[in-house]
């Protein structure tokens, strides 16, 4: 491959994300990929501090627009201080979350309007795309059992079954209308869902090569 790439895992709380991260790690050291991790919100320090202020709660309710605003100052800060220089000279890009969290979680979620979304995305990304998004799949109930287990859950983490249920309902409407964005059955059991993140892997590589 002659160009850096950028691979972005999306999913909802419990979804298994940070298992598929360093699946795609391991992956991606094998090929002998030069790469970065990066998460969002957050990856540098004023977007790690923005990350506390969405994550936490503040005895405030967090307006709807508040929350929004905030993932696009972090997403701004990553994109201008590590992803674009990181991808400028050749590294790839493996990121927790990105763009297409917003259009779930505020777009579906918090159900703001795709207008005001895409204003916003036209201003921050300037039509930076990630070359494969892996979306992992799985019922709000059973992945927030899972978070659960994990321990005290965030302010977003927090939010009515209903917000994850519309959540995940733009997950699927968006992975649907892009070819870009690979699903993932993340209910199945742990060695089934690990080998299809493998494959997508090695169809992304492939087709790339």
């Amino acid at each position: 491959m002659t160009a850096a790439k950028f691979i972005v895992i999306e999913g909802l709380e419990g979804a298994g994300k940070s298992t598929a991260i360093a699946i795609c790690q391991q992956f991606l050291e094998q090929h002998k990929v030069d790469f970065i991790n990066v998460r969002e919100p957050g990856g540098t320090p004023i977007a790690e501090a923005l990350r506390t202020i969405v994550k936490d709660n503040h005895g405030e309710q967090i307006a709807s627009e508040t929350e929004l605003l905030l993932m696009y100052a972090a997403r701004s800060q990553l994109l201008h201080n590590v992803i674009r220089p990181a991808l400028a000279k050749g590294q790839w890009v493996l990121g927790d979350r990105h763009n297409l969290s917003s259009q779930a979680y505020q777009g579906g979620g918090r159900e703001i309007a795709a207008t005001t979304l895409d204003s916003l995305a036209n201003i921050v990304l300037k039509g930076l795309k990630p070359d494969l998004t892996i979306y992992l799949d799985i019922e709000p109930a059973v992945g927030l059992a899972r978070a659960k287990g994990r321990g005290e859950l965030d302010r977003i983490e927090q939010q009515a079954l209903s917000f994850f249920e519309r959540t995940r309902a733009r997950y699927l409407e968006l992975a649907e209308y892009d070819n870009t964005i690979k699903t993932v059955n993340a209910g199945q059991s742990m060695e089934v869902v690990h080998q299809d993140i493998i494959t997508v892997l090695e169809q992304f590589m492939k087709s790339n090569n």
